[in-house]
């Protein structure tokens, strides 16, 4: 495949099949240095087997730490984003090799791949210094080599290094000699004999070449100055030193001592060395040029290079020289903690994840060999989750147990890596998890069930209760609403009674409760939140519709006569103390202490001559009729309810002593209208009259409304008026017993007269009896009856 230039290569060694759930395969690349940003490297969406329209979804990318190159998503191409120099990427490397993790979501994958950098000729060979001063003796033997020094080319491969070239000179010849691996020693070779006296310098120029096309070259100027005879060089005691010592050596820490001999007298017995190699080994090491102590200069890293290997040259005071080889072996140890690096985490974790969800990619880096670069990892806390090994020191996240995120909303994962270095060394890294809500959560009312009391005669639109649910999810998965799915009101007319409030729970009265129809019901409300599928849950609400005072004392008896007076008794004259002689009748539609009825005497023609029972409305004789006492007496009873404020009622009881009903009732016939009897007694309901005869009569139509309390009906009381000439019978019946106490009574009779006359028997006195019968379930509703 040719870059977009068509001049540089990009090759393809090797492509092995992807296995898509796997992080150990590898797609190799080889390009060139120096490539154009924007250059192609390969179609990597093809060689992955991936759809290019599925890049920009699956986000294939270079790893974040990754400057040289980026993937295109457009077409899947792996491009050159940054300027690659190979000798600033893989110093005194031969081979430079570019590792590239590629990520991919949806799923979450990793692809290894590797770059080989292809050196390029674009540097030429340099000397380290701009010119060379030998002292060469004149005595010097033919054949004697004098080294020099190296020249350095960055390229490697063909481009690097590979040959000298001297300037023509008739005493000096050049050869190349082999110092070490890679690099090229150029000697001077005494091809004639010197003659000081007849040339005391030469001045030659040597000539580095390079392999490139085209070739690459360096120079440096060479002055030799010949000296007096100095016949021995000097000789070390090793050709090679070899030495180990461990990294991170303290600076000014004894490495090697070399030595070498002369075994010439005065100054050309005087070694002096010197580093004959790169400028990095003297930034490394420092070297005592008069006794031969190598010394730690720099900080010495193993992860930086695990070995150095340079070159001293002893030279004595005549000049002669000689050189030997040192390599020095740095030994590894465990100074780099294991570091946790997270190469992609999952942005939505649902609380009801499966068991080995995989949540998040991560991997380990020790730049430590062996036993310190071997690293295990854990998780610090305990969480749902556990630790997946993958391939080449990746790792996988995933879950191992259930997640509730209304226990947990997040987890903070600490993952520690440990090498097995001795001492070992950790390091950890933190990530946190959210974890998203799923609708997991029924609402759930505050109580499990709901009573309430509201007063009688409430304002339309009063608040009476309110409910409340709770739902621990999140969002529309928590938010709740209310809502009326059933009661015990007939379903039609239930909206005019209640409603509720869907935000709130609050439920509103829709029209004022009338205890007297409406005593109690029962509400089943929901709380539905809004997910999908929404969960709900009911809860009962009992409403109890408390009774108010609203209703005052009905008097069912005595009652108005047709022309609107009141009706009359007749007592005996004979009456003993204790004697009854009639009882009030009242009703009061309230219940409770609002229906318990007292009677009390507002008013009374001759105090003291009857009593008035409290809670029965008796009217008694209190003593027997004196002879000054009128036989025409009037009562003002006054029926009051327990409420408070208490409400009332008021009648007038007219009581006639007298034997015989035909004494009475001249008296009655003459006796006028009261003026205003609407004030004196109660008002009922409209009654029709009949009257047998003047002053005894009988009444039909509604005698009560039929709205009274339960219990307080049915009654029937009887009346019995005996007389010397005759004897009559008066029945009362107001409501017959089979009749529940909701029915309408304005049909039944409420006074049914009958009179029977007994001729031929007369009673030595009058007898007045009256019979009373009452059938009531409440304590509180006095109904009085005689």
């Amino acid at each position: 495949m040719q870059s977009p230039t068509g001049q540089r290569q990009v090759l393809f060694p090797f492509l092995l099949p992807l296995f898509c759930g796997g992080l150990s395969e590898q797609i190799h690349y080889s390009i060139p240095e120096e490539m154009a940003r924007g250059s192609v490297v390969g179609n990597l969406a093809e060689d992955l087997g991936l759809h290019v329209r599925d890049l920009l979804n699956r986000n294939l990318r270079v790893s974040g730490e990754e400057q040289y190159f980026i993937v295109n998503t457009e077409n899947g191409n792996i491009l050159v984003s940054d300027r690659i120099d190979r000798e600033s990427l893989c110093p005194q490397s031969i081979l430079c090799i570019v590792p590239l993790e590629i990520m991919a979501e949806n799923p979450l994958n990793v692809f290894h791949i590797t770059v080989k950098i292809e050196d390029i000729n674009d540097n030429s060979p340099y000397f380290p210094q701009n010119s060379i001063v030998l002292q060469i003796n004149e005595l010097a033997i033919l054949g004697t080599r004098f080294g020099l020094e190296s020249a350095i080319d960055a390229d490697v491969g063909p481009n690097s290094l590979q040959s000298y070239q001297l300037s023509y000179n008739e005493y000096f010849s050049l050869m190349v000699k082999d110092k070490r691996e890679g690099k090229n020693a150029p000697e001077l070779i005494l091809e004639k004999p010197l003659d000081r006296e007849h040339q005391n310098s030469h001045f030659l120029v040597l000539t580095a070449m390079d392999g490139g096309d085209p070739v690459q070259s360096g120079t440096i100027q060479i002055r030799i100055e010949v000296t007096d005879a100095n016949d021995n060089p000097p000789v070390f005691s090793q050709d090679v030193y070899k030495v180990s010592i461990p990294e991170n050596l303290p600076l000014g820490t004894s490495v090697l001592k070399v030595t070498a001999v002369d075994q010439d007298e005065g100054i050309n017995a005087e070694i002096t060395y010197s580093f004959k190699t790169l400028r990095d080994i003297r930034n490394m090491f420092m070297l005592d040029h008069q006794n031969g102590e190598i010394k730690s200069k720099g900080p010495i890293d193993f992860e930086i290079s695990s070995s150095y290997t340079m070159n001293i040259e002893a030279k004595d005071g005549g000049g002669m020289a000689t050189e030997c080889k040192i390599i020095i072996e740095i030994l590894d140890e465990n100074d780099n903690a294991p570091e946790v690096i997270f190469t992609s985490v999952s942005n939505s974790i649902t609380e009801d994840a499966e068991l080995g969800m995989v949540i998040a990619l991560f991997k380990t880096l020790d730049k430590d060999s062996g036993e310190n670069g071997e690293v295990t990892c854990l998780i610090k806390e305990k969480v749902p989750f556990r630790i997946e090994s993958s391939a080449n020191n990746y790792y996988k996240l995933v879950t191992d147990g259930s997640l509730d995120r209304e226990k947990t909303p997040s987890y903070n994962v600490t993952i520690t890596a440990t090498d097995r270095g001795k001492p070992p060394l950790s390091s950890s890294s933190s990530i946190t998890l959210h974890i998203a809500d799923v609708n997991d959560n029924t609402p759930v009312f505050e109580q499990a069930f709901y009573l309430v009391h509201i007063a009688e005669n409430n304002p339309p639109g009063a608040s009476i209760a309110q409910v409340s649910a709770s739902d621990p999810d999140l969002g529309p998965n928590g938010r709740v609403s209310y809502s009326i799915v059933a009661s015990d009101l007939e379903p039609r007319a239930l909206a005019s009674y209640v409603s509720v409030s869907a935000q709130s729970g609050v439920v509103f009265a829709q029209r004022a409760f009338d205890h007297e129809q409406l005593r109690a019901f029962e509400l089943t409300l929901q709380a539905r939140d809004q997910g999908s599928p929404a969960l709900s849950a009911n809860v009962s609400l009992r409403v109890l519709v408390d009774d108010r005072n609203d209703n005052a004392p009905r008097v069912l008896y005595p009652a108005l006569g047709p022309d609107g007076s009141a009706l009359f008794d007749t007592v005996p004259r004979a009456a003993q103390p204790g004697y009854l002689v009639t009882k009030v009748v009242a009703v009061d539609a309230d219940s409770g202490h609002n229906a318990w009825l007292s009677y009390h005497v507002l008013q009374a023609s001759e105090p003291g001559l009857f009593s008035l029972g409290l809670r029965t409305g008796e009217v008694r004789t209190a003593r027997a009729l004196g002879d000054r006492d009128a036989a025409r007496q009037r009562l003002l009873v006054a029926v009051r309810d327990g409420g408070q404020p208490p409400l009332s009622a008021t009648a007038t009881l007219l009581l006639v002593f007298a034997d015989s009903l035909q004494e009475v009732l001249p008296d009655v016939r003459d006796r006028p209208a009261p003026s205003d009897p609407q004030a004196e007694l109660h008002s009922s309901s409209a009654t029709t009259w009949n009257c047998i005869q003047p002053g005894l009569c009988y009444k039909t139509g509604p005698g009560f409304s039929p709205n009274y309390n339960l219990g307080t009906l049915p009654y029937s009381y009887n009346m019995y008026v005996a007389s010397d000439s005759q004897k009559a019978r008066l029945n009362f019946l107001t409501m017959k017993s089979e009749m529940g106490s909701g029915q309408d009574l304005s049909n039944e009779a409420s006074l049914v007269v009958s009179v029977t006359e007994e001729n031929n028997k007369l009673n030595s006195h009058t007898d007045a009896s009256v019979h009373v019968s009452c059938a009531s379930d409440n304590v509180y509703n006095c109904i009085s009856c005689f």
